[in-house]
């Protein structure tokens, strides 16, 4: 299916050198964790990497990409100290790029760090833990991923804690326990941001009831548009402009075509029986995918099914409480448009079509989340001078 350039393509690329794109979520640390075990010299994201990567430098500019949250993301068959020394592991690939190309990448953990990278012309490197499970149930541990750097944590991934439901398993803390919430305060003491994507809707709730700062969904769409457990359900969205939060809309087929979900899930089932995870992305995976999608078409979404999305989220939560979090290098498949980080002037220039002003886009694409992350470090400001660290324990708080 040819689809038509939008006549406010080079428009749309302009205003993304005035507003460039702060995306929630991308997660190229852990492709080349697993694509080349950390040898930068074997995937050098200078040259062009779109035989193996949704990721580069060339397309992160030819995107309009300002600032990227980096996902430190380790699998959650990874538990206790090897979650943890995995995670350590995926800062420091993040800390290594931003070395080998400092004129590209700069690390940032402030908005104001963010706003001084943009000044430069570099892209703002910041980094997000995907998954609790990351910290080993110690808030100790959380404390030390923030100095390394972290700046959001995702409550969950793909399996439910002890003390936090995660939207795609059997729930087992009835949203938020006890010691969830004391994560969640901890977080808010520190200036990390809590993200609420990956979580079950009741852990989402109980969240936005216990905290004291904006929280995020860092790869989240609507679940009014496309009914998958991963997105935002509208109860939710509406608490967003009392939190002051923001929902950044993803780009993975499965959760914003309703279409692909059943063939994701048939495509899921066919790499169990070759003996794959279905989230591998490495090569034996890589061809097991194209050979299930050559005899098996796929559904294939666009810049307008993300589009659908985000007018349903302006509506629900309102232009200043939306973002864009493409999840790219942790998804097999990318919608059409959108195929790689180079991808989002077409999802602005869409939105142009529909009529979006490019005061509001420059909400969607910059500002709203830079006012987070700095509202979030004036909440940490303001509870550091009221408490202290936390001490408290799982077994203390959950028996």
């Amino acid at each position: 299916m040819t689809r038509k350039t939008s006549p406010n393509l080079e428009r749309a690329r302009a205003l993304l050198v005035e507003h460039p794109v702060v995306d929630g979520h991308n997660d190229l640390p852990w492709a080349l964790r697993e694509q080349a075990r950390y040898d930068l010299d074997k995937l050098d994201i200078a040259r062009d990497q779109s035989a193996t990567l949704h990721t580069d430098l060339g397309r992160l500019r030819a995107g309009g990409v300002g600032a990227q949250f980096w996902s430190v993301y380790v699998s959650g068959e990874l538990t206790g100290d090897a979650a943890v020394s995995a995670t350590m592991e995926q800062i420091d690939a993040v800390r290594l790029l931003a070395e080998r190309y400092p004129d590209d990448l700069q690390l940032a953990f402030t908005a104001q760090d963010v706003e001084a990278a943009y000044a430069q012309r570099r892209i703002a490197s910041l980094m997000g833990a995907e998954g609790g499970h990351s910290i080993d149930n110690s808030l100790a541990t959380l404390r030390a991923l923030y100095r390394l750097g972290v700046r959001y944590m995702t409550l969950t991934h793909n399996n439910s804690l002890a003390w936090a439901d995660s939207a795609t398993d059997e729930p087992r803390a009835g949203g938020l326990s006890r010691f969830g919430e004391e994560v969640v305060r901890e977080m808010n003491r520190l200036g990390m941001l809590v993200d609420l994507s990956h979580v079950a809707a009741e852990t989402m709730r109980d969240a936005l009831r216990v905290t004291e700062a904006p929280v995020i969904f860092s790869h989240s769409s609507a679940r009014a548009v496309c009914d998958h457990p991963r997105n935002i359900p509208d109860d939710v969205l509406a608490q967003l402009p009392a939190n002051g939060g923001v929902a950044m809309a993803t780009f993975v087929p499965k959760f914003i075509l309703p279409e692909a979900v059943a063939w994701t899930r048939a495509a899921d089932e066919n790499m169990r029986a070759h003996g794959l995870d279905p989230l591998d992305l490495g090569e034996e995976a890589r061809r097991v995918q194209r050979e299930f999608e050559a005899a098996n078409p796929r559904p294939v979404p666009d810049a307008g099914t993300v589009a659908d999305h985000l007018d349903h989220m302006r509506e629900v939560a309102g232009i200043d409480h939306i973002g864009l979090g493409g999840d790219y290098d942790g998804t097999p498949f990318t919608p059409a448009q959108l195929e790689d980080v180079a991808g989002y002037p077409h999802l602005v220039a869409e939105l142009l079509d529909r009529k979006w002003s490019e005061a509001d886009l420059a909400k969607l694409t910059w500002s709203n989340a830079v006012r987070v992350l700095r509202e979030a470090e004036e909440v940490a400001r303001t509870l550091q001078l009221r408490r202290g660290p936390s001490i408290a324990t799982i077994d203390q708080l959950d028996g």
